[in-house]
């Protein structure tokens, strides 16, 4: 008999799924293995070199609330950081920091390497065992047997990889390193459902070949904003890299153009489905041919390398192509390519095979995260790698899963989309997928998530005592605020016509004042003589309460009327057959997603309001 080992958690995968659910099963004191192709390949970076951005910094703050890794991590290793759209409301804001490639690997594996009650083993997973409908634990290829009470897939792109470039075609998983094909048909034998999807990455060009002078800088923050709530802001305040902005243009479309019937996306060649908002740049080029040009951004992999990576240009031509391409590009014109472009393409699952705690419906114990599960981005993975961690802890404990629900975070939008409606191609979290994003900010990701975090045990006691005493803060602030009123004096209308607002005929809170528009919390801080200092983070949330509160009674509002269908749940072995006036598409669909709520039945495509209150009825009868 071969060789045999117990852990109460196993997981498959050590990218930025695979680290957050390990981390959160050891944290909750459960013996667990993390297994990998390659020790080198924990966190590893294989496309674009940051952390963050559009939607994504939401996800990355609200994985730290949760108790998770991610954010701590680039904390540690980021070389620029920037708080994209500042220029528009809160509710978009979101922190984007570029990150050193290796040290974030690196710190990543030492965290790992460091944690009690986990085991990092590489070798490949080729097995599951299942035994009753419930996984026992896996094989991998050298023969080892590891049995465990929860299992956690997080595969990221490594199943069954190939890799394309033009004609040239490798067999490996991203950045050259060995693909995992052997797991894929004991999914499929198991009745799992696989897809195949792809995704693409740019070249890495030679710093000393790139004429910078050419190209616009792109400065990070001064202060710097840290991504954790547990980072202390004075520790991220250091010198920061520059990136570069730089376009497309006729010559550059003209080249792709002439040679797309060489692109393996057009060619027939690529079998997989890509990203249709992170398309490669021969897609966009055809697809939007009255563009003149396109913005490409130059971003250093690192302090210790001369890698740039030109974001916005991923692509799949050929070599010869591609070097054409790039040297069209101003200040690429002698550029040299040290890693060529190319699209990577791999075997995932449909995850409306999922209940929305990530475990497989038709397979006790066995819970799935990340780019295995059809979405793209390290943050979209880390996310569900998290909660699937959490989730497998609680199988294991006895204890109730949990989901985030949509109107408690982007993690609940991210998930709920991924296991509700049918995705065709890699999944990207963008904040106009969520409804609520007026109450899912960035910036109060710790309000809304670190109490369910501490629950759970993955946030100290005196983690969430600091938030208490910090909303605390808010509620005593805003409250000050309404019961202090100015009057219609010199001092105070040369102040309010100094800010472009109307001066005052009669007495006003400084709640009211600070209502206008054109007035912030700080801007009053002249005529409100009884201000005690407070941090930045308690007036940010004082400000943004004052100025929309309206509009956030109002999505409120919207939430109790969205949380009475989540409650309204749905018996996991109710027979649709026997709800006789459902449609046949809604009875299917019903079927086929098994939702766990009345919430999430109107959430499928192909289940109309009608069908809802069919369902309804039908559940109130019974």
């Amino acid at each position: 008999m071969g060789f045999c080992e117990e852990y109460d958690v196993v997981v498959v995968g050590a990218g930025h799924a695979g680290c957050e659910a390990a981390l959160a099963a050891a944290r909750l004191n459960l013996n667990t293995i993390i297994f990998t192709v390659s020790v080198n390949s924990i966190a590893l970076m294989p496309c674009n070199p940051n952390i963050g951005g559009t939607s994504k910094g939401h996800l990355v703050r609200e994985i730290d609330a949760l108790g998770g890794e991610m954010g701590k991590n680039i904390d540690k290793t980021f070389i620029q950081s920037k708080m994209l759209n500042r220029s528009k409301g809160p509710a978009v804001h979101s922190l984007r920091a570029q990150a050193d490639k290796a040290d974030y690997s690196r710190e990543m594996r030492q965290t790992l390497e460091n944690q009690d009650n986990l085991t990092v083993k590489q070798a490949e997973v080729c097995e599951l065992i299942i035994e009753d409908d419930t996984v026992k634990g896996v094989k991998i290829f050298t023969g080892g047997t590891y049995l465990a009470k929860a299992v956690i897939l997080c595969t990221g792109t490594y199943l069954k990889a190939r890799c394309l470039c033009g004609d040239a075609v490798t067999y490996t998983g991203p950045n050259g390193l060995m693909a995992a094909n052997h797991l894929s048909q004991s999914l499929i034998d198991a009745g799992i459902r696989l897809v195949r999807f792809k995704t693409g990455t740019p070249a890495r060009i030679d710093k000393r070949t790139i004429d910078f002078d050419k190209m616009t800088p792109q400065y990070g923050d001064d202060p710097v904003i840290p991504f954790s709530f547990s980072t202390d802001p004075s520790s991220v305040q250091k010198e920061q890299v520059l990136c570069y902005l730089t376009y497309t243009n006729d010559k550059t479309h003209e080249i792709i153009l002439d040679n797309i019937d060489r692109s393996p996306l057009f060619s027939g060649v690529i079998e997989g489905t890509g990203p249709r908002y992170c398309p490669s740049i021969e897609d966009k080029v055809v697809r939007f041919r009255d563009k003149e040009r396109h913005q490409l951004f130059v971003e250093p992999e690192g302090i210790h390398t001369n890698e740039m990576y030109i974001s916005g240009a991923s692509s799949s031509l050929p070599e010869d192509v591609q070097i054409r391409m790039y040297r069209t590009i101003p200040g690429l014109e002698n550029c040299k390519i040290v890693r060529n472009a190319y699209a990577i393409e791999y075997d995932c699952i449909d995850p409306n095979q999922l209940y929305p705690t990530l475990e497989f419906k038709t397979i006790r114990n066995l819970f799935a995260a990340g780019q295995f599960n059809g979405s793209s981005g390290y943050e979209e993975a880390a996310a569900q790698g998290l909660i699937a961690g959490i989730n497998a802890a609680m199988s294991v404990l006895d204890r109730d899963k949990i989901v985030i629900d949509r109107s408690e975070g982007y993690i609940g939008v991210l998930i709920d989309d991924l296991v509700t409606k049918e995705n065709h191609e890699p999944y990207r979290m963008m904040t106009s997928r969520s409804e609520y994003r007026l109450l899912l900010r960035q910036d109060n990701a710790d309000q809304r998530l670190m109490k369910k975090g501490h629950d759970i045990g993955l946030i100290s006691d005196e983690q969430y005592e600091k938030l208490l005493i910090k909303e605390k803060e808010i509620e005593e602030e805003t409250e000050r605020l309404k019961n202090t009123y100015v009057g219609n004096t010199k001092e105070v209308n040369d102040l309010l016509m100094s800010l472009n607002t109307a001066p005052l005929s009669s007495g006003l809170s400084l709640y009211e004042l600070i209502s206008r528009p054109e007035i912030t919390y700080s801007d009053t801080a002249p005529i409100d003589k009884d201000r005690k200092p407070l941090s930045s983070d308690v007036t940010e949330q004082v400000d943004i309460n004052i100025k929309y509160h309206g509009y956030i009674e109002r999505q409120l509002k919207q939430v109790e009327a969205f949380k009475k269908l989540e409650k309204k749940l749905i018996p996991k072995d109710l027979d649709y057959d026997d709800v006789k006036s459902l449609r046949l598409e809604a009875r299917q669909k019903l079927k086929q997603y098994r939702p766990i709520s009345i919430g999430q039945a109107s959430r499928i495509s192909g289940v109309s309001p009608a069908d809802i209150s069919v369902l309804l009825v039908y559940l109130k009868k019974d």
